[in-house]
């Protein structure tokens, strides 16, 4: 596909919205899965290495 301005290729025949939302959700989605993978690992360890921490029955699995 061809394209002769920039406002052309934004516009994507038609389906720049679809194009560009797609794009927008898939880049905030493989930014914000390891970013949550690393707090909730954080928090898990913080939890694991209180020497304090009293036992409350729940499994960290």
């Amino acid at each position: 596909m061809m394209w002769n301005s920039f406002g052309d290729f934004l516009a994507m025949g038609g389906y720049g919205l679809y194009v560009w939302g797609s794009l927008g959700v898939c880049a905030v989605v493989c930014i914000a899965e390891p970013l949550t993978l690393v707090l909730k690992r954080r928090a898990l360890l913080s939890e694991a290495t209180e020497p304090d921490a009293p036992d409350r029955g729940e499994s960290l699995l």
